[in-house]
């Protein structure tokens, strides 16, 4: 985008400058735009799921246009009611998964397996202490961290021969803690994974 007498141009156009029809290509042209006055524009807005964006204020010193939107917090109950919604749907559909072993086993079929059963109770338990994490989050900054929680996830390589390791790499990821179970069926494994590991 650009910035031009107090107009901010999203795509390349036709411009009427001092008298003169200048045609779209002129976008293409960096020091033509520099002599004509044309900046680049580049627009800052707060991260909309923490904040509403405020008052806006445009600065035009620089060779860059910047326009900056101020940021208004949003209500902290309100963020906390979205992030117990997030963690109930996330226990939800992880239940939902394994729901049939019981609807089996109540018509005369196979018994839950007892990795099964071990593993919905580890679900309970995880989001019980999820949901206790989320009503403790009384700052947007502890919102905020525990959306975005720093780990250090450890994964062998892959040898390409449907091998891996035993060379491993390190990387960080951040991780939405309102949604993270470390609880995982025994049968799910991945055989690439070390260590998962929080910063």
């Amino acid at each position: 985008m650009w910035h031009f007498d107090g107009q901010i141009i999203k795509t390349p156009k036709a411009m009427v400058i001092s008298d003169i029809t200048h045609p779209p290509g002129i976008f293409r042209d960096s020091a033509m735009l520099t002599s004509l006055g044309i900046k680049s524009y580049r627009e800052v807005t707060p991260d909309s799921r923490y904040y509403t964006n405020g008052a806006y204020t445009v600065d035009t010193s620089g060779a860059e246009v910047v326009g900056t939107y101020a940021s208004t917090a949003r209500d902290l109950a309100t963020l906390r009611t979205r992030m117990l919604d997030d963690a109930n749907s996330a226990a939800a559909s992880r239940h939902a998964a394994i729901d049939w072993y019981w609807s089996r086993a109540s018509k005369g079929g196979t018994a839950v397996p007892a990795n099964i059963a071990t593993y919905a109770t580890a679900l309970y338990s995880e989001h019980e202490t999820i949901k206790t994490a989320i009503a403790a989050c009384d700052t947007l900054a502890k919102i905020m961290a525990y959306e975005a929680k720093p780990h250090t996830e450890t994964r062998k390589v892959d040898n390409g021969d449907g091998t891996y390791g035993p060379a491993t790499t390190t990387s960080t990821v951040h991780i939405n803690m309102c949604t993270h179970y470390s609880a995982n069926p025994t049968d799910e494994v991945d055989p690439a994974f070390v260590s998962l590991v929080a910063d």
